[in-house]
C-alpha cells in the first residue's frame, strides 16, 4: 500500500486558500446580523438560530460524500458543483422572503461550502511531498480558524453599514470569483477510480475506520484544531459577565487567538524542513495540553484575570497551529487511493469535536471553568490519539522494512 501519492500538477496556495475560506466565513459572518434578520422576517431568536445549526450540520455530513465521491469522479468537477452550489444559494438566501426559504438556502449554502473544506486538504496533499503538504495545510488549517475569529467583526461591519442581507450578496461574490478562478486556474490533482456507489463510499470509509493510523491521528488533529471553538464560544461571558470588561473587547481578545494560531502555523511552515513531523506533532500537542493545565489552575486558585486567561488559550492556539497541519498530512497519507474519502472523514471529525465541545461548555455555572476543562479534556485526548497514530504508523513500518 503506497504512502503517498505520485507528485501531480500542484494548485496555487492562494486559490486554496480562497477555497477553503469560503465555507468556514459563511459559517459566521452572519452571526451577528441574526437580530436583525429575526426583526425583518417577523421570527423570534430561537428561530434564527436554525440558520446556523443547520449550516453546521450541511457542513459536517456534506464533507461525507465530496470526499469519496471525489476520489471516484476527480476533485475537479466535484469543487465546481460545490462553488456554484455556493454561489448560487448565497444568492437565494439574500432575497429570502421568509425564515423557511432562508433556512433552505444556508443548507445548499453549506453542502456547496462545505467541498472548499475537504476537497481544498486533498488537493494539496494530492501533488505535493509529505514536508511541503505540511507547509501548505498548515496555511489551509489558518483558515478554520479565520472564520470564527475574525468573521463576526466583518459581519457586524456590514450589517450595521448594508444590512443584513448585503453578508450573503458578499458572501456569494466570493463564491463567482472563486468559482471563476477555480474554473480558470485549477488542475485536476488525483487520478479518479471512477467507483461511485454507496456500496464503494462504506466500503472506503470502513477501511479508514478499521485503521489505527488513519484514527489516531484524525482525532488528535480535531482535538487540537477545533476545540478551541468552546473557548470562542464562552469567550462573551467570561470576558464581559466574569472579568467584567466591555463587550467591544471580546473580538480584540479572539483576534489574538489567530495571531497565536498564526504563528503556530509560520512555525510548521519554517521548522518542517528541519524538524520531523512527530516533533512537531508532539510539541504542539504538549504545548495544548500544559496551556490547557495551566489555565485550568489558574481559573480554580482565582486568579482569573484577562492576561492570565487569554496568554494560556492564546498558547493553546499556537500549539493547535504546530501540531494539526502535521497531523491533517498524516491523517491524509493513510492511504494513497483513499485520499479524498479521508479528506472529508477528517473534515467531518473537525466539525464533529467543534460542535461537542460549543455544547459541553454550556454546562456548568462558571463559563471560564468551563472552557477551560474543556480544553484541557480534548487537549489530553488529542494527545493520547497522535501518540496511538504513531504507535500504530510504527508498527505498519518495521513489517515493511523487514520484507525490503
Amino acid at each position: 500500500m503506497s504512502a503517498v501519492a505520485p507528485l501531480r500538477p500542484r494548485a496555487p496556495l492562494w486559490l486554496l486558500v480562497l477555497i477553503t475560506l469560503s465555507g468556514t466565513l459563511a459559517m459566521h459572518l452572519f452571526v451577528p446580523a441574526l437580530p436583525a434578520a429575526a426583526l425583518a422576517l417577523g421570527v423570534d431568536s430561537a428561530a434564527m438560530q436554525r440558520t446556523i445549526s443547520i449550516y453546521i450540520l450541511g457542513l459536517a455530513f456534506g464533507q461525507l460524500a465530496y470526499g469519496p465521491l471525489s476520489d471516484g469522479l476527480g476533485r475537479r468537477p466535484l469543487l465546481l458543483v460545490g462553488l456554484s452550489l455556493y454561489t448560487v444559494a448565497g444568492f437565494c438566501a439574500a432575497f429570502a422572503g421568509d425564515l423557511h426559504t432562508l433556512v433552505l438556502a444556508r443548507l445548499v449554502q453549506a453542502l456547496g461550502g462545505c467541498a472548499g473544506l475537504a476537497l481544498g486538504r486533498a488537493i494539496a496533499r494530492d501533488g505535493a511531498k509529505l514536508e511541503d503538504a505540511v507547509r501548505d495545510l498548515a496555511m489551509l488549517n489558518l483558515m478554520m480558524m479565520i472564520g470564527p475569529g475574525f468573521a463576526p467583526l466583518i459581519g457586524s461591519l456590514i450589517s450595521e453599514h448594508l444590512g443584513w442581507r448585503a453578508i450573503f450578496l458578499v458572501l456569494a461574490s466570493l463564491g463567482a470569483l472563486t468559482l471563476a478562478f477555480t474554473a480558470w486556474l485549477l488542475p485536476e490533482t488525483s487520478t479518479p477510480n471512477g467507483q461511485v456507489s454507496a456500496r464503494a463510499l462504506c466500503r472506503d470509509y470502513a477501511q479508514l475506520l478499521r485503521s489505527p493510523v488513519f484514527l489516531g491521528y484524525a482525532t488528535g488533529g480535531a482535538c487540537m484544531t477545533t476545540a478551541i471553538y468552546a473557548f470562542i464560544a464562552a469567550a462573551p461571558f467570561i470576558i464581559g459577565t466574569q472579568l467584567h470588561r466591555p463587550l467591544s473587547e471580546v473580538g480584540i481578545y479572539l483576534g489574538l487567538l489567530i495571531v497565536g494560531m498564526s504563528l503556530g502555523n509560520a512555525l510548521t511552515r519554517q521548522l518542517i524542513r528541519t524538524v520531523s513531523v512527530d516533533r512537531l506533532l508532539m510539541t504542539g500537542a504538549c504545548l495544548c495540553l500544559c496551556s490547557a493545565v495551566f489555565l485550568f489552575g489558574v481559573i480554580v486558585s482565582g486568579y482569573a484575570s484577562v492576561a492570565w486567561i487569554i496568554g494560556p488559550v492564546c498558547l493553546f492556539a499556537m500549539g493547535a497551529g504546530l501540531a494539526s497541519p502535521a497531523a491533517l498530512s498524516r491523517t491524509l497519507s493513510v492511504d494513497a487511493h483513499l485520499m479524498g474519502s479521508a479528506a472529508g472523514l477528517y473534515g467531518f471529525l473537525q466539525m464533529a469535536v467543534g460542535a461537542l465541545c460549543t455544547f459541553a461548555v454550556g454546562f456548568g455555572r462558571d463559563p471560564a471553568l468551563a472552557a477551560a476543562s474543556v480544553l484541557a479534556t480534548s487537549a489530553l485526548v488529542g494527545l493520547l490519539g497522535l501518540t496511538v497514530g504513531r504507535w500504530a504508523m510504527r508498527s505498519r513500518e518495521v513489517p515493511a522494512q523487514a520484507m525490503a
